[in-house]
């Protein structure tokens, strides 16, 4: 059962192990993509740039800027004077669910709603130079859109006697509903990586049609490219871990295989032993193979064999041929210390 066990144990972690090893293989051309990818200034030379470029288009470029509305804003809803480009609302249920294995409450939340508003934008220079703005095209598709949360309150849910006993009893225990409102607030320093088009002397950004990864966040190109660098090495680690255990696991199989291996062996070779000790032993009482019992001594072939060895169980022997062998006694077919032994007897 401990092989079985160790055996789907290590089933598992390889299982695991092959999933962070893919993991980590994503996870790293992710981070050489960004790493590769160009950055450009928002200045005149960008225009220049995309009209060198095949299709007017870069597939996958860095751009920095501040946030810069299109025309109208969106106002906080929570917050005076908070305005903003994408705003969202966020209201999630939190619970304490009852667990039957460890007989402990955990901690368990859920989205009950969102809703999400956006408005045109562009980034721009920090010194708002004209004409070097770039248009930011489906930044909700972005896959790290790296919102503000700029009001959060948590509100408690009503606790009456009745209601405690029917959570207890249901094993699941309403704690309360969070709040919560993000922004990407207007003057915000963004960082996008995606495709830049040019079209009708407007530069766009927008996700890239070749598959690679859209990215609007608030960190810097260097801390968003360190955050990647971060997840391979998690990646990395994880993928370490696991495959030492699969090999542990591997070692531990293979090596029970061979002391299986060599115990069967041990007792091929003691079986062979018994038996021609047996032969010896008819020849000197000049017996043959019909005249000894099936129930003899395996020593004397004259008595028949009445102890029980234990812990291992074998009967072979009678009382008066284990008295007779040597200190300590092991059992001759499996070697087996004999720690005591049972008599049996027959009517």
């Amino acid at each position: 059962m401990a092989l079985l066990a160790v055996a789907a144990a290590g089933t598992v972690t390889a299982a695991a192990g092959a999933l962070c090893y893919w993991r980590l293989g994503r996870a790293r051309s992710v981070a050489r993509r960004l790493q590769e990818a160009p950055r450009f200034p928002l200045d005149q030379d960008l225009k220049s740039v995309l009209l060198n470029a095949p299709g007017k288009c870069l597939p996958h470029a860095v751009v920095e800027g501040l946030v810069t509305p299109v025309d109208e804003t969106l106002n906080s809803q929570f917050v005076d004077g908070c305005k903003g480009v994408i705003h969202r609302l966020v209201l999630k249920e939190h619970n304490a669910v009852w667990n039957r294995t460890t007989h402990h409450w955990n901690d368990c939340e859920k989205i009950i709603h969102q809703r999400t508003n956006t408005v045109p934008f562009d980034l721009v220079l920090a010194d708002g130079t004209p004409n070097t703005s770039v248009r930011v095209v489906k930044a909700l598709e972005s896959s790290e859109l790296d919102l503000e949360t700029v009001y959060q309150k948590f509100h408690p849910a009503e606790q009456s006697l009745p209601n405690i006993v029917v959570h207890y009893i249901s094993g699941e225990r309403p704690k309360g509903i969070t709040e919560m409102e993000q922004m990407l607030r207007a003057g915000d320093a963004v960082t996008g990586v995606g495709e830049l088009v040019l079209d009708n002397n407007l530069i766009r950004l927008q996700p890239s049609r070749q598959g690679l990864q859209y990215y609007l966040c608030r960190l810097d190109f260097k801390s968003l490219v360190q955050r990647h660098e971060s997840k391979v090495r998690q990646w990395k680690i994880l993928t370490l871990l696991f495959g030492v255990a699969t090999c542990a696991a591997i070692c531990f199989v293979l090596w029970r295989r061979y002391q299986r291996h060599r115990l069967e062996q041990e007792q091929t070779r003691q079986r062979a032993e018994m038996v021609a000790m047996k032969i010896q032993r008819m020849q000197e009482l000049n017996l043959k193979e019909d005249e000894v019992s099936d129930n003899a001594c395996a020593f004397c072939l004259i008595r028949d064999w009445n102890c029980v060895f234990l812990p291992c169980g074998h009967i072979c022997s009678c009382d008066g041929c284990f008295e007779a062998l040597p200190i300590p006694k092991t059992c001759p077919l499996c070697k087996h210390l004999v720690s005591k032994i049972v008599l049996l007897y027959t009517s």
